[in-house]
C-alpha cells in the first residue's frame, strides 16, 4: 500500500513539472515571438539591410544544434533501454555539441563586426542589432538548457535515470528540442526575412 501512494505521488510530482515546463516554453515562445514581430515591423525603417546575409558559422551552428537534439534524443532513448553507458555517452556528446553551437554563435558576431554593422552606434543598423539581441537571448536560454544537461549529466553519473525512472532527463530533452527547433525557426526567419 505505501509503495503505491509513493508511485502516486512521484506520478504526480512527475506531472507537475512537466506542466510547469510547457508553461516556460510557452513564455520563451511569446518571448521570440514579440522580438520577430518587432522585427517585421522595422522593416520599413531607413536603417534596414535587405541585403544581409547570415554569417557561414550560424549555418554550421544551426547542423550543430540539430545533431545534439539527435544525441539527446538517443540518450533518452538508451535510458528507456536500461543502457547506460550509451545513454552517457550521447548526453556527453550533446553538451559538448551545445558548447560548440555556442562558440560558433560567437564566431559569427565576428563575421557580422568584420563585415562593420556593430551592436550600437553609427555602424550598427536595426538589422544587426535584432539579430544581436535574438542570438544573445536564444543563447542565454541555451546556457540554461547547459546548466539542467549538466544537472543531468550529474545524476546519470550517479545512477538516478534508469528504465522506470528518468523523468529528469526527460524534461531536459523537452527543453533541449524545444531550443533546437527554435534556433532553426530563427535561422530561416532570419535567412528568408528580408
Amino acid at each position: 500500500m505505501e509503495a503505491i501512494i509513493e508511485t502516486t505521488q512521484q506520478e504526480k510530482k512527475d506531472k507537475a513539472l512537466k506542466v510547469m515546463l510547457l508553461f516556460a516554453i510557452g513564455s520563451m515562445v511569446m518571448v521570440f515571438a514579440g522580438l520577430t514581430s518587432a522585427y517585421v515591423v522595422s522593416k520599413s525603417r531607413p536603417d534596414w539591410l535587405s541585403d544581409f546575409v547570415l554569417p557561414s558559422d550560424f549555418t554550421i551552428s544551426t547542423v550543430a544544434i540539430v545533431i545534439s537534439s539527435i544525441t539527446m534524443h538517443l540518450a533518452l532513448k538508451k535510458t528507456k533501454e536500461g543502457n547506460a553507458k550509451a545513454s552517457r555517452v550521447f548526453l556527453l556528446s550533446t553538451l559538448l555539441l551545445g558548447i560548440f553551437f555556442i562558440f560558433l554563435q560567437f564566431r559569427g558576431f565576428g563575421q557580422v563586426i568584420s563585415e562593420g554593422y556593430f551592436f550600437t552606434g553609427s555602424e550598427s543598423t536595426i538589422t544587426t542589432s535584432f539579430l544581436y539581441v535574438v542570438v544573445i537571448v536564444h543563447i542565454v536560454h541555451l546556457v540554461g538548457g547547459l546548466i539542467s544537461l549538466l544537472v543531468v549529466i550529474y545524476n546519470d553519473f550517479k545512477q538516478r535515470y534508469n528504465a522506470a525512472q528518468y523523468t529528469g532527463l526527460q524534461l531536459c530533452a523537452w527543453f533541449w528540442h524545444f531550443l533546437d527547433l527554435l534556433w532553426v525557426y530563427l535561422f530561416l526567419f532570419f535567412t528568408f526575412f528580408k
